[in-house]
Order: structure tokens, then sequence, then C-alpha cells
């Protein structure tokens, strides 16, 4: 028999029956198989614990991953995470590609709000003329009586000229307009304030979902020169156009934090640290086009709401100059004698004739 003393409590005893000797004698390797046997049958009983979904921490997980703003000159554009061990030559083809597949959805958006009011884009060749010029000329539209939108048409002519004027129905004409809705929510602006980050998979995500809708409502397909259709084969050409000045090659992708820019030859761990919980913000730019500006030091609201602290300051010390009214030194705390006749007991004496 032996004694088990409890922890904490000297005077607290218990008989507990001692096991043989020699059954359950000690042994380097006995004691090893028996904490192998207890691990496998309940990790618990080895203070183990099973992993938990990671932590959130305003829209970004709680992971190792540093925290990129991606901004374009002064317009926010997206939140993307990458681990501070990440080589910059693929993190910048990566901001690159994110970047230009975002044009590439507001460009096919702004197309497809075109496409449901007026129908489909004329051959090159009649863009721009009146009804009198393209029958004068004799041109036909082919594609137009192939790509009629399904459930039928409605005509609403294009004063632009660009389009057949061949639109959709209303029923079909809000499918498209609420795909359109769903994608620019996908690549819109407030996700940064959300604090959602924007992958490649998920605007690949918004250019399917557009597809599938003008799939729906032109089941034929739309005609090979409809800058839609050029879209989605990746046949675009913005040569001399606004909007290819926007996009930026991803071989001539700069980077730049904290006015210096980050070279590709380079880890994003060698600028930001090791700390990998860092937010920062970088700005894209084109090679060539020299460092961007800085950051401000506060915001604009911030800017303007410190201006009109100013003013409404600077306003009151100029009534308080203008306020020249004496009467107030009439009053009883502006007495230098009250002290005095207080301790005098000749504070509230009054003298009158009687």
């Amino acid at each position: 028999m032996c004694f088990f003393v409890a922890p904490g409590n000297s005077h607290f005893r218990e008989r507990v029956p001692s096991p043989p000797r020699s059954r359950y004698r000690w042994s380097p390797s006995r004691e090893f198989r028996l904490l192998a046997a207890v691990s496998a049958r309940s990790p618990l009983a080895c203070g183990l614990r099973p992993p938990g979904p990671p932590r959130r921490l305003g829209g970004v997980s709680a992971a190792a991953m540093v925290l990129l703003h991606v901004k374009r000159g002064d317009e926010s554009q997206f939140l993307l995470q990458a681990p501070g061990s990440t080589e910059l030559e693929e993190l910048t083809v990566r901001v690159a590609r994110v970047y230009n597949a975002r044009l590439k959805v507001q460009r096919v958006c702004s197309e497809m709000e075109e496409l449901a009011e007026h129908g489909i884009f004329l051959p090159p060749n009649m863009q721009g003329l009146t009804d009198d010029q393209i029958e004068e000329l004799k041109l036909r539209d082919e594609w137009g009586e192939k790509c009629v939108p399904s459930g039928g048409s409605v005509f609403k002519k294009d004063d632009i000229g660009r389009r057949n004027g061949q639109a959709p129905n209303e029923k079909m004409k809000q499918v498209l307009k609420k795909t359109v809705e769903e994608a620019k929510a996908i690549i819109s602006k407030k996700q940064v304030e959300a604090g959602v980050c924007v992958t490649t998979e998920m605007v690949k995500d918004a250019l399917d979902q557009l597809r599938g809708a003008v799939m729906i409502v032109y089941p034929m397909g739309l005609p090979p020169y409809d800058p839609i259709r050029m879209e989605f084969e990746n046949k675009e050409d913005l040569s001399g156009t606004q909007a290819g000045l926007s996009v930026i090659e991803e071989s001539e992708a700069q980077l730049w934090w904290a006015a210096k820019e980050l070279r590709r030859t380079k880890t994003l761990s060698d600028y930001v640290g090791k700390n990998e919980k860092t937010k920062i913000i970088v700005k894209i730019q084109q090679r060539g086009q020299g460092a961007p500006a800085r950051e401000p030091v506060i915001s604009s609201e911030e800017q303007k709401q410190l201006m009109l602290y100013y003013h409404r300051r600077q306003e009151e010390l100029k009534k308080l100059e203008e306020n020249d009214d004496d009467s107030c030194l009439n009053s009883p705390w502006a007495d230098n004698t009250a002290l005095k006749r207080h301790f005098h007991g000749v504070k509230d004496i009054k003298w009158r004739p009687r």
C-alpha cells in the first residue's frame, strides 16, 4: 500500500493500492509506448488542441499575410494579400494582372449597358451613317438579321450610330443590367472600405457571369466585330483610345511604396520587414513615368474639418475684439474688495435713508 498526497493540500490522504512492481516496472521504452498509446487515443490528453478556423480581422484573414492597398495615383483600386517571402517579380505581375482584369470588366460592363439599350454593334462600314446613306450605298447588316435577342426585339434608335437599335425586350434587358450590377460590385472600390481582398479568381468569375448573361440573351452569339465578343476572346484593340492609356503591361508595371520602387529582384520582406501582419499602401505605375506623388499626411475630409474649425475660431476672435462692452465690471464676481468685506462681515450691508 502507498499514500497519495493531493497537490496543494498536505492534510488530505487517500489510500491507493500499489500495482505489482514486476508488471509496471519503469523503463524508457515502456513510458514511450504508454505516451504514444494515450496520444493516439486522445490528442486532448496530451495537451493538444485541434486547429480552429483562422480568425478574421476587418474582413481579412488573420493568417500571416502582408495586406497591400493598391492605388493608381490617388484613387484606391483594390486590396491584395501576399506572404512576406513573395518575390516582387511575381507580386508585380499579379498586381498588374488584377488591375488590368478589373479594367476589362469595367469596359465590358459599359458596353453591355449599351447593348441592353440599343442592341448589337453595326458593321464598321455602317457606323455613323444615316439611313439614307446606308440605302444609297446599298449596305446590309447581315449579322443584324442573325443576332435577334431572345424573346424578340424592341426598336430603340442609337443616336450615336454605333448600334442597330434592335434592343432586347424588358425581361432580357433586366437580365443584362442585373448581371452588370453584380459584376461591378465584385470589382468595386468599395471593397477596400469593406476590407475584402480582390483576387484573379474573383475577376474571372465576374467575366464568366457577364459572358453567361450575353449567352442567355443572344444564344447565337454576337458579331465578331462587337467589342463585347472581342473582349471575351481577348482580341480587343485599345490603341488610340482613352481606355488603352489606363492599361499597364505586366512587363512595364512598377510598384512603389514609401517613395521607393519595389525592385523585382528582391522579396517583399526586404522592404516591409519580417512582420507579416502589416498593411502598406503601394502604387502601381508604368515604367518611365517616374515616382508617383506621396500620400498626404491627412485626408481631404480631415483637412476640410480642420479648415472649418480654424475659420470658426477666427470668427469668434473677431467678435471678441469688436465687443468693448464693460458692463460686466459691475458684476459681483468682478469686485476686488469682495473678499475683504466678507471677512469684515459687511458683505450684504446696504445704506439707505429712513
